[in-house]
């Protein structure tokens, strides 16, 4: 008679083995009686006998850049109207609608952002809408600029009115308009310094006048940040004779 080994888990996993020595029909026999379900079973855990595990709490911590108030520097005023904040400084004025995810108070000499409930979205508003408004502020207060470089034999840039010029290599020069807002210095044809109120606005028009010629990576040549640091490429070998 074959050997049968039933092997059990909580799970019920079965498995047995049969003895090969005694023929082919013993061998026949035991899968049978296995299959039949002439067999011990080993017993199923039951769900008291299961193991759970505790659950950790979730916590909602604080934005630690969006609690940290704003102050309002000298010389500026700021206005809170419904949802959406009036920044007005010695270089302008800046205005700013605000989602429903973020509320503003103001406090003396300074400006807080709170988000109305914990969803992710809010915890995503809250401090992008605070570093926003401290650009705000800042921008009426101080400004922000950007310091741009022209690296290459005959480039240079020069501003008449509100129109920038630039020759950069090509047939024919590159003329662009300066945003409201946007100042422009050129110093030595080679220099620019873009300057303004709004850091989002000077970024965009700074990355719009250096895509006109990126920096190339073999001999540095185009336009770059001050400070830029270019990783440059050897040249190609010349043919040997």
């Amino acid at each position: 008679m074959a050997a049968m080994a039933a092997v059990g888990s909580c799970a019920g996993a079965l498995s047995w083995t049969p003895a090969l020595d005694k023929g082919c029909g013993s061998f026949q026999a035991s899968r049978n009686t296995f299959l039949s379900g002439a067999h011990h079973l080993p017993p199923v855990c039951s769900t008291s006998q299961r193991a759970v595990l505790p659950t950790p709490a979730i916590v909602c911590k604080e934005s630690r850049i969006g609690k940290a108030p704003i102050p309002i520097p000298k010389g500026v005023t700021v206005t809170l109207k419904d949802k959406s904040l009036e920044a007005k400084g010695p270089l302008g004025l800046l205005t700013r609608e605000y989602p429903r995810e973020v509320r503003l108070e103001k406090e003396g000499e300074s400006v807080s952002v709170f988000r109305t409930d914990e969803t992710r979205r809010s915890r995503q508003m809250h401090g992008l809408f605070r570093t926003l408004t401290a650009n705000m502020i800042n921008g009426v207060s101080t400004g922000f600029k950007k310091d741009l470089e022209l690296i290459g034999v005959g480039y240079r840039a020069s501003v008449a009115g509100q129109t920038l010029t630039m020759n950069l290599g090509f047939s024919h020069p590159v003329v662009m308009e300066i945003p409201e807002g946007i100042n422009v210095k050129v110093e030595g044809n080679t220099r620019m310094n873009i300057s303004g109120r709004d850091k989002e606005l000077v970024g965009q028009f700074a990355a719009s006048v250096r895509r006109w010629r990126p920096p190339e990576p073999y001999k540095g040549k185009g336009i770059k940040f001050q400070g830029e640091v270019i990783r440059r490429k050897a040249g190609k070998a010349g043919k040997k004779k």
